[in-house]
């Protein structure tokens, strides 16, 4: 059993009704970019972790176009809320819309073999652009998320945990974060974390950092494949 990730697939139906390559021409066709990679690696064993931005709908019934589209795909996948993923729910309707083809990270965590898959979807940290104390509300209450699927899973024994986050946890330039002195609190081997798109890529931290691999996966900035994280 392998697990990939990838995150911001930016999806809109098909044809594309809001087409990425306003951003640029890289995103030309790139859900069937996306889907090559996925067709190519992944078994129906496999766990997919996709993490966050998942599609432009603004409702839950407009996003089971793209929600389906994923479905269709080998592979148990574990879904995460983007800043973007204004179609979000309760856990109880998307399972119910999406005939339980999904697991959906929040407050909770899942399995893949003998590694617990933890998470949330973060928020912009102290230091960003125009952070108010409304940033800071939500970010406490994310820190709280995030340690909330955490517990759960240590309690029940977990050692090998991945966290699945949408907004980075470190930048280049910070020494540690809230989230990061959670993640580091609990030891996870992996955090993987979308959000940043082009030329900011440069500026979220990757590597190790207290025994920990962070490991960025926005599709763009991954050439959208999927990531071999374990």
């Amino acid at each position: 059993m392998s697990i990939y990730a990838i995150g911001d697939l930016h999806l809109s139906g098909e044809p594309p009704s809001k087409p990425m390559t306003i951003f640029g021409e890289h995103w030309q066709n790139h859900w069937s970019q996306i889907k090559n990679s996925w067709l190519q690696q992944v078994r129906q064993e496999d766990t997919v972790i996709i993490c966050g931005d998942i599609s432009w709908a603004l409702t839950l019934q407009e996003a089971l176009v793209d929600l389906n589209a994923i479905a269709a795909l080998p592979g148990h996948k574990i879904l995460l809320r983007g800043n973007h993923d204004y179609w979000w729910s309760t856990i109880k309707k998307m399972t119910t819309a999406t005939h339980n083809d999904f697991s959906f990270l929040h407050n909770n965590y899942f399995r893949a073999s003998k590694y617990a898959i933890c998470g949330t979807r973060g928020w912009n940290m102290p230091g960003s652009e125009a952070y108010t104390s409304q940033d800071e509300t939500i970010l406490q209450r994310e820190c709280l998320r995030l340690e909330n699927s955490l517990q759960k899973a240590t309690a029940d024994g977990y050692q090998e945990i991945i966290v699945a986050l949408h907004y980075p946890p470190l930048y280049k330039d910070m020494a540690t974060s809230a989230f990061e002195k959670i993640i580091t609190r609990y030891k996870a081997k992996q955090v993987i974390f979308g959000h940043i798109h082009g030329n900011d890529c440069q500026y979220v931290f990757q590597g190790v950092h207290n025994n920990t691999n962070y490991q960025l996966v926005s599709a763009d900035c991954v050439n959208f494949a999927l990531q071999k994280i374990i």
